[in-house]
């Protein structure tokens, strides 16, 4: 293996080889050919722009939002949901809730697949599309390799962006998709995201046989998978705006305090979104966050009300909101990417076709862990992603 002294020195070489080439090309009258020529950029780096029928058009705002000039809108959407989930406040609002959690599958990593595809064709054929009239899915999952998208999307043979952003893939798979729609990169997109507890639990926790004890900051992993249909066709609900989170790290270590973890990343998009946006929290019906709990919920309010923003009359949790905690010992709340998606397509968009509310900022959390981060010692960092969503009637 080379020396990093002489991995300096090859690189050095190539550096010199190509400008003496520029040199010598410049000397026979030749322009240099395009792989050495120095790359043309447009715009700044506060802004990407785009040219629109001859003008040039910047749809970014604040330092890390995006507002859509053309803002893509919500053609249909599915939630899919386990026993647990169908037993709670919402229960009747979902599409569908399965008899027993492993969807007639043999183990829990197929019944999240089974979920995901379900919840995918369901969302396609309510927006009166078949798979072949979608350009690309957004898609992910908490389970290593995002193996339960990859296993339940293949068979609907549509190029696939597999996604992670742990109990943030809702948001993440929204952006992406209303920026793909809006840019025109595709006619018709699919966001899907899924989570299931078993499989969670299995991978990032204990085995459900061990019957560990939780404590009351504990969430529970939502069994459920929601998708959502972006496009052009005009419907009751646009998604305007969007705000892109960074990774947040308090320091927490407790695997079993989620909230805690990714209370401090929502606090910082909902702050720059408020900025980027100009606006104050009474511009929303709702402030959402998408699996904080009791106990992420008051530090949220905390670290908000430091930044000068109380959001207390405003603010929803996806996670409180899915089930009785007291009734059903789900201790803080509802966790899991499946959390704030089902809870979107079920509870939220209906409220939002209906003209009830006509704005609202969906913002959901994630806590950044795996098994080897977490073993080996490591923080649970959190990141969270804005999506402004309109009434459009």
């Amino acid at each position: 293996m080379p020396s990093v002294r002489r991995c300096r020195d090859l690189i050095s070489m190539e550096i010199n080889d190509r400008q003496n080439v520029k040199v010598a090309e410049k000397g026979m009258g030749r322009e240099p050919i395009p792989f050495l020529s120095k790359k043309k950029h447009l715009g700044n780096n506060n802004s990407r722009k785009m040219e629109t029928g001859g003008k040039i058009m910047s749809q970014t705002i604040g330092k890390q939002s995006i507002q859509f000039d053309q803002a893509p809108y919500i053609l249909g959407s599915a939630s899919i949901v386990g026993t647990k989930e169908g037993e709670g406040p919402l229960g009747g609002l979902f599409d569908l809730v399965g008899e027993d959690d492993k969807f007639g599958e043999d183990t829990w990593e197929e019944a999240e697949s089974t979920l995901q595809k379900e919840a995918a064709s369901m969302a396609i054929g309510k927006a009166g599309l078949e798979a072949g009239d979608i350009r690309y899915i957004f898609g992910g999952d908490l389970l290593g390799q995002n193996i339960a998208t990859t296993f339940g999307l293949m068979e609907l043979n549509i190029p696939l962006f597999g996604l992670y952003g742990a109990c943030s893939t809702a948001g993440e798979s929204l952006s992406l998709g209303a920026m793909a729609v809006a840019a025109g990169y595709g006619e018709q997109v699919l966001a899907v995201t899924s989570s299931h507890f078993a499989s969670a639990e299995k991978q990032f926790r204990f085995p459900l046989e061990y019957a560990n004890q939780r404590p009351l900051s504990a969430t529970w992993t939502v069994t459920g998978s929601g998708a959502f249909v972006l496009g052009r066709k005009r419907t009751n609900v646009r998604i305007t705006g969007v705000t892109t989170g960074k990774v947040v790290d308090y320091g927490v270590k407790d695997s079993m305090n989620m909230g805690a973890a990714m209370a401090p990343a929502a606090c910082d998009t909902i702050f720059r979104s408020l900025e980027d946006f100009g606006r104050k929290p009474e511009d929303y019906d709702k402030i959402i966050t998408g699996d904080l709990g009791t106990v992420g919920q008051q530090i949220l309010f905390d670290l908000m009300k430091e930044k000068g923003y109380d959001i207390s009359n405003v603010h929803m949790d996806c996670g409180i909101e899915i089930f009785d905690s007291e009734s059903q010992n789900t201790n803080a709340g509802g966790s899991g990417c499946g959390c704030s998606a089902v809870t979107l397509s079920a509870y939220i968009l209906p409220k939002l076709e209906k003209g009830t509310w006509k704005r609202v900022l969906f913002v959901p959390t994630g806590a950044l862990l795996s098994t080897v981060s977490f073993n080996e010692g490591q923080s649970v960092p959190g990141i969270a992603h804005g999506v402004v969503i309109e009434y459009a009637g």
